[in-house]
């Protein structure tokens, strides 16, 4: 008796165990939704951004930045996350930097390409 009870202890802490993981389990045939979250930022609104634009023609070219801290208030960052489904998530970002309401410098995961330098 004192056997079959020690033996059916260790078999229910196995089965508890193997239910640990089932959250990451992968179901084969089960969708799993994309999750885009943030700023979408993109190469072509990234080129149209020049030195010396003023704050709304950023916002009006990239759109309200996610982050806008309240005491660095020349600096806004754009942030895009994305996880396809079931893949890797993936992160952009772009920070801006104005001085006297006047865009002075970019940096981040984009670059001007130098055609769009002028």
């Amino acid at each position: 008796m004192r056997t079959l009870n020690s033996l059916l202890a260790v078999a229910a802490l196995l089965l508890l165990s193997a239910c640990n993981n089932i959250g990451s389990m992968d179901f084969p045939g089960v969708y799993k939704i994309s999750i885009p979250q943030g700023n979408i930022i993109t190469q072509e609104m990234v080129d149209q951004l020049r030195p010396g634009m003023t704050k709304r023609q950023v916002i009006f070219v990239m759109g309200t930045p996610l982050i806008r801290d309240p005491y660095h208030q020349d600096r806004w960052d754009y942030v895009y996350n994305f996880q396809p489904g079931g893949g890797e998530r993936g992160q952009e970002r772009l920070s801006v930097l104005f001085e006297n309401d006047q865009l002075v410098s970019l940096s981040g995961d984009f670059e001007p390409t130098p055609e769009a330098e002028c």
